[in-house]
């Protein structure tokens, strides 16, 4: 049985590969490893936790000498790295947090690659899941391809960014089998409320304001996370050594434009009059180093692979907010602060 690690998983995004790699491959042995910071939630793999072929670890990838021990001791095959810090605003308020773990972090995980595998780097896997804000700010027109040359903006791009040149390096210099895909904003079930699109459906029902930076003119193209999960599928299974695969959900909206269908959808969810939610909308003083507009290409992973987005935004986005409304016990479990007691409730007893 191959055993392969997911970082991260007990994330958003990560949360959504876990479950799909858990449900799908009964032949492979999925190790979850997630250190369980604030955006860690193992109520999002409650339906899969006591499934056979997987197993969580709590663990810091900062930490080398662990990560070591885990690789030796799991014999790892394959590695599918998502964590990460990925919050910008915190990003601005502490870059070396997002130094820590998203460039030393993955240089960890790199070398005890290097090291396990060494015998023979083509039988393993290295897929470093990244995001489009390294390419930095487009303006009216083009997309990000796998070309663009990178310009991160804020810390968090930055790190990002190296940690991306670090994987690239490791194939380069050491020849271990690495792929990477940048994708676009993500949006779904399981999504910290700390983000754009559930934040705001958390403030419309419960009539807060909903904070929009500047005027709401920033573009962004967003991609469902269950067809990001999928994308991951595809890439880890298919791709060529040492490639790079762009994945967005060809969706371009602006913040302004996506908080008032937001709140259409919301009105009518909680049967409200027309128009009553858009009054919460509240504009606040732009991020700094905010990029104008993001817009992926992902031309390449439909050509090569023969991935595309299953849905429309409009109606991910009502998928999404049926998701929220109908569990409110995961939403107010993460508003209060309760889920970070599962791993000791549950994991504790084992």
């Amino acid at each position: 049985m191959k055993k392969i690690l997911i970082t991260g998983g007990a994330g958003f995004i990560g949360s959504h590969v876990v479950r799909l790699f858990v449900n799908n491959y009964p032949e492979y042995q999925i190790i979850n490893l997630d250190k369980l910071t604030y955006a860690g939630n193992l109520l999002n793999l409650k339906d899969i936790e006591d499934k056979p072929n997987y197993k969580f670890i709590k663990g810091d990838i900062v930490d080398a000498a662990f990560i070591d021990k885990l690789f030796s001791e799991e014999q790892l095959d394959s590695v599918i790295h998502l964590a990460a810090e990925s919050h910008v605003d915190r990003s601005i308020s502490n870059p070396t947090e997002f130094v820590m773990t998203n460039v030393v972090g993955t240089v960890n995980l790199l070398n005890a690659s290097r090291h396990q595998w060494k015998s023979n780097y083509s039988s393993h896997r290295f897929y470093h899941v990244s995001t489009d804000e390294v390419y930095g700010s487009l303006g009216e027109k083009g997309l990000f391809t796998e070309e663009t040359a990178y310009d991160p903006h804020s810390p968090y791009s930055a790190s990002k960014a190296s940690s991306d040149h670090f994987v690239r390096s490791y194939h380069d210099t050491y020849g271990i089998d690495t792929v990477i895909s940048n994708c676009s904003n993500n949006y779904g079930s399981f999504h910290f409320p700390e983000k754009l699109i559930p934040l705001s459906i958390n403030n419309i029902k419960n009539n807060l304001p909903i904070p929009v930076y500047g005027k709401g003119e920033n573009i962004r193209d967003w991609l469902w996370v269950e067809d990001h999960a999928r994308a991951i599928d595809v890439i880890f299974h298919r791709a060529a050594a040492g490639s790079t695969y762009n994945v967005g959900g060809h969706n371009e909206w602006t913040n302004i434009d996506l908080i008032r269908l937001l709140c259409k959808i919301m009105d009518k969810k909680l049967g409200r009059e027309s128009g009553t939610s858009a009054n919460l909308i509240t504009f606040v003083t732009d991020r700094a180093g905010h990029d104008l507009r993001y817009a992926i290409d992902s031309s390449k992973l439909q050509a090569d692979l023969g991935w595309k987005p299953s849905l429309q935004f409009e109606e991910g986005l009502e998928k999404t907010v049926d998701w929220f409304l109908t569990n409110e016990e995961w939403l107010q479990s993460v508003t209060s602060g309760n889920y970070q007691t599962y791993y000791n409730d549950q994991y504790g007893k084992r």
